[in-house]
């Protein structure tokens, strides 16, 4: 949608008006047959149709182009008022600066910044109204050191308040142990069985270096009967010399 025409002050030309809205120009865009629309407007009204909403020449969204410079400039120059101008802004801008100016405007409706109020405040009575708003913040005054709201002011208690306090740390530091606990576990659980398995690699390598010394023993028992054997060749062959 465009600006409202009612808000200008003096003649608009009427190629500043939107085909569609008819109202002044808002983020321009234009078809290749030279007809203006606002960004809105044009692409709402390509949702359901393909042409042009003044010469029903064909037209797409690819084709849409900014508005001509000279156009864009006297569209920018144009003067309108505040759109706050019904709750006693009195300021005239030009279109180029309007959005700059509202933004910052003192007439302005903006929202109570304090949480849980609904209250919907000029600008300039922003700062007044926090003052006495309901929903305000403070510290309390006895000391405890709790931010609380106005209206929760013959509601607080400091006692009670810190003991909740101490109950949610308690809580906490609990929960915290727990989870240090299951943490320190779940550690001992994977060496204990990282240690196991250790353990058992080892026993698989005893039990190997036992099979090879066995197999050891075997052959140096063997070697030996081989020895002994050769000896007493030896011994009945030299007996068997001096006999001869």
């Amino acid at each position: 949608m465009g600006y409202d025409i009612e808000r200008f002050v003096g003649y608009v030309n009427e190629g500043l008006l939107c085909s569609i809205c008819r109202d002044v120009l808002e983020d321009p865009l234009q078809a290749p047959c030279e007809h203006a629309f606002c960004t809105a407007c044009i692409h709402g009204w390509l949702v359901h149709h393909s042409n042009c909403p003044e010469d029903r020449q064909v037209i797409d969204v690819s084709l849409l182009r900014p508005l001509y410079r000279y156009m864009k400039n006297d569209l920018n120059r144009l003067q309108l008022h505040c759109r706050n101008r019904e709750y006693g802004c009195e300021m005239v801008c030009s279109l180029e600066s309007i959005d700059r100016h509202e933004r910052e405007c003192e007439y302005s409706q903006i929202p109570c910044s304090n949480a849980g109020c609904t209250v919907q405040i000029e600008r300039r009575n922003l700062d007044g109204h926090l003052a006495v708003c309901e929903f305000r913040s403070r510290e309390c005054p006895n000391g405890c050191g709790y931010t609380i709201l106005s209206a929760e002011d013959t509601q607080h208690n400091c006692v009670a308040e810190l003991r909740t306090e101490l109950e949610l740390l308690r809580s906490e530091m609990i929960c915290r142990v727990e989870e240090a606990k299951h943490e320190m576990e779940s550690r001992l659980d994977s060496q204990r069985r990282h240690m196991v398995q250790k353990e058992s690699i080892l026993q698989n390598e005893i039990e190997e270096l036992k099979s090879q010394m066995s197999r050891m023993m075997s052959d140096v028992r063997s070697l030996m009967a081989a020895e002994r054997q050769h000896r007493q060749e030896l011994e009945q062959a030299e007996l068997e010399k001096r006999e001869l």
